[in-house]
């Protein structure tokens, strides 16, 4: 049983109270100067125990799933995989390895592996000697750790490179390796910290791709920390999307993509990043809600009303989202100027100058006169309201 559980755990990091005091004044006089008018002062993360990294973290992460934590830089995502490898202590809360309490036990007695950003291979080692390290300190017999290191070669396709050191790798190899190290124990978990981001953007699919395979191979749970998105869409059954040490949403690809709860989690879910119309007001009229964007009144489809109807929703000032994919061109809606136009090949992406917002638009490019996506000409573009977001300007949460 390799699920993982963990149930309100939070992560402290002690500075001096020197520290502490000079922090709070910049985080306060930051604050200030961006929102002076309403006194605003942000969640600062420190307390007077010190920096707090991460907290009110529970999941639940079941048997053989693979979980994928994403968010920016900072956010507390590699910090809260190295608490569930043990190489950083938890502050509080607690961690279940199948039903076993694992605050206090060694990192080496959790049967977890880890593939780090760095690879950290031995470089005075050979591949073989690499992914036969960890199964020689357990004192596995010589035919065994033979037998499971020329396995997990297999099935890595890294058979024909196991006496090489790793300087005579490329990027991808090394990774290979670094995975094949952490296989070959058959460990319950395999934990992975950013594996991809040293490699180019070509390499990094084909690896995305060896990764899924991989799984499939492969009897046990991962858990990923990436912070790119598109990783993190394409590679795991769940996404846990994280922001200053919180979990914002916990679900699949596809709902964290089609329904996202906040504003923050569908600004940072999604390529090209959504459209965001600030200053809309939420109306009601005869019953039926609207929202106003650019001048025009948009009545939301027959879902949303249920939705606000249902929780008797005042009239408030909302943003509004609205996916570049789910822009389509039209003969008339809003109008304004192409000022960038990328060729993509089988999607061209435009910039739209809308009275000084910046709309993304993605166009398919089959059967579209190319003429009249061309830079500086006027166009005019639509939406569904079906699959427009609307946000609380103020608490930014999903009102629908």
């Amino acid at each position: 049983m390799s699920s993982i559980t963990l149930k309100n755990i939070k992560k402290i990091y002690p500075i001096t109270a020197e520290e502490i005091k000079s922090n709070k004044k910049k985080a306060k006089k930051k604050a200030q100067e961006q929102a002076p008018e309403e006194g605003f002062v942000p969640n600062l993360q420190i307390t007077d125990e010190g920096v707090v990294a991460v907290q009110s973290f529970n999941l639940f992460i079941k048997d053989k799933e693979f979980v994928v934590l994403v968010g920016p830089s900072g956010c507390g995502k590699s910090t809260t995989l190295r608490m569930i490898a043990g190489l950083e202590e938890i502050t509080e809360g607690e961690l279940y390895i199948g039903d076993v309490y694992s605050n206090n036990i060694a990192p080496r007695d959790r049967n977890i592996a880890m593939v780090f950003q760095n690879y950290s291979l031995y470089p005075h080692m050979t591949v073989y000697d690499n992914m036969a390290f960890s199964l020689k300190l357990a004192k596995v017999p010589k035919d065994e750790i033979d037998r499971k290191v020329r396995e997990a070669a297999k099935t890595l396709e890294i058979t024909q490179i196991l006496d090489r050191l790793p300087k005579a790798l490329s990027g991808g190899q090394r990774q290979r390796v670094a995975i094949g190290r952490a296989i070959v124990r058959q460990p319950q978990v395999i934990l992975m910290d950013e594996p991809l981001s040293n490699l180019d953007a070509k390499l990094r699919g084909q690896m995305r791709s060896e990764i899924i395979r991989l799984r499939q191979k492969i009897d046990t749970t991962f858990v990923y920390v990436t912070h790119d998105q598109i990783e993190a869409m394409t590679l795991g059954d769940r996404i846990v999307v994280m922001k200053d040490g919180f979990i914002q949403q916990v679900g699949t690809p596809q709902e964290v993509f089609n329904h996202p709860v906040n504003e923050f989690v569908a600004g940072f879910i999604g390529t090209p990043q959504i459209n965001f119309f600030h200053n809309v007001p939420l109306k009601k009229v005869d019953g039926e809600y609207y929202v106003t964007i650019q001048n025009r009144d948009i009545k939301l489809d027959e879902k949303h009303q249920k939705t606000l109807k249902e929780k008797n929703q005042p009239e408030i000032e909302t943003v509004v989202g609205v996916r570049p994919v789910h822009i389509e061109l039209a003969d008339d809606g809003f109008t304004g100027v192409i000022e960038v136009s990328e060729m993509m090949g089988s999607e061209v992406h435009l910039h739209i100058n809308l009275n000084g917002d910046d709309i993304v638009a993605v166009i398919p490019t089959a059967n579209l006169d190319l003429d009249r996506v061309s830079l500086g000409k006027k166009i005019s573009f639509n939406f569904s309201p079906t699959l427009i977001h609307v946000f609380d300007a103020k608490t930014e949460e999903n009102l629908i």
